[in-house]
């Protein structure tokens, strides 16, 4: 909406700010249910009818038992977080606003979205909310001008999309490295790796930010590249309908300690099976905050 776009500067910094702190969640702070998305493939397609023994998931190495393999019971959380620096005007603005119309449209009774619009501020457009008519007025009203802050987009949205239950999806966008951000990688990777949203980079054009792989790798996303804009849409689409098909598993760590970091595998049998997930957890409370960098202009 026009109003929430044109919020002052000031209180979107403050809310930025607010963000920074990673907050505890349930994936990471209650040690009695771990809860980690699969996606589970065989030849590049994902692989259905799956039950929690055919899960077989080690925490630090020691062998648990899986409670729940849920498939598409649980409403989603979508959060845009979408690049609106100088470099996407005109042609390429279209193709960004017309795949974020095409999630938004994807999306079932219960779901929630929500809007990051950032280049060297980051504005969130519209909080996650079931009434995706606002969030796609917040997305045809957005402009694309100024520097890229990636890092700091991806912290907010990885925040939006822990802020409420469900399962949460973040789809970031953006066709250059990181030029304005106030976050540094090392602290917003550590926030990925306490939280439950998977993120999903799509980088356009020849320059990649290692930032956005590393971050892909920490949540068990997946880094998609593109070439052109043109074909956004699909793009988009596909990270919503791959997302829809992974599993949300859960269980009561047994025989690990209570804190620190636990290293996760997990595994499906079978051959030629393909298991992506993230590959491990914090467990306790948070005592860090993310430590700022020196912008780069």
């Amino acid at each position: 909406m026009v109003e929430v776009l044109r919020r002052p500067l000031i209180s979107i910094a403050a809310a930025l700010l607010t963000a920074a702190a990673p907050v505890a969640q349930t994936f990471t702070s209650r040690i009695e249910a771990v809860r980690v998305d699969v996606l589970v493939t065989e030849k590049g397609a994902p692989v259905r009818g799956l039950e929690p023994a055919d899960f077989e998931v080690l925490d630090n190495g020691v062998r648990q038992t899986v409670d729940l393999a849920s498939f598409e019971q649980i409403p989603l959380n979508v959060v845009l977080a979408l690049d609106m620096s100088a470099s996407l005007q005109g042609l390429r603005l279209g193709h960004l606003q017309t795949a974020g119309r095409t999630v938004l449209d994807g999306l079932k009774p219960g779901d929630r979205a929500a809007l990051v619009a950032f280049s060297h501020v980051v504005v969130v457009g519209n909080g996650l909310s079931e009434d995706v008519d606002r969030v796609r007025a917040a997305l045809d009203q957005a402009l694309g001008s100024g520097l890229t802050s990636l890092i700091d987009a991806s912290h907010a949205g990885m925040m939006i999309g822990e802020s409420d239950v469900g399962r949460s999806l973040l789809i970031l966008f953006s066709d250059g490295i990181d030029t304005s951000s106030w976050l540094s990688a090392e602290s917003v990777l550590d926030s990925a790796r306490r939280g439950d949203v998977v993120v999903y980079p799509v980088e356009v054009g020849e320059r990649r930010a290692s930032f956005s792989r590393e971050l892909s790798e920490a949540t068990g996303g997946r880094l998609i590249a593109i070439e052109s804009t043109k074909d956004l849409s699909a793009t988009f689409t596909g990270i919503l309908e791959e997302f829809r098909m992974r599993y949300l598993i859960s269980y009561s760590p047994n025989g690990v300690s209570a804190g620190g970091w636990h290293r996760l595998d997990v595994r499906v049998r079978g051959r030629g099976i393909t298991v992506k997930a993230r590959p491990g957890y914090f467990a306790g409370p948070v005592t860090t905050l993310p430590s700022p960098r020196t912008p780069r202009h």
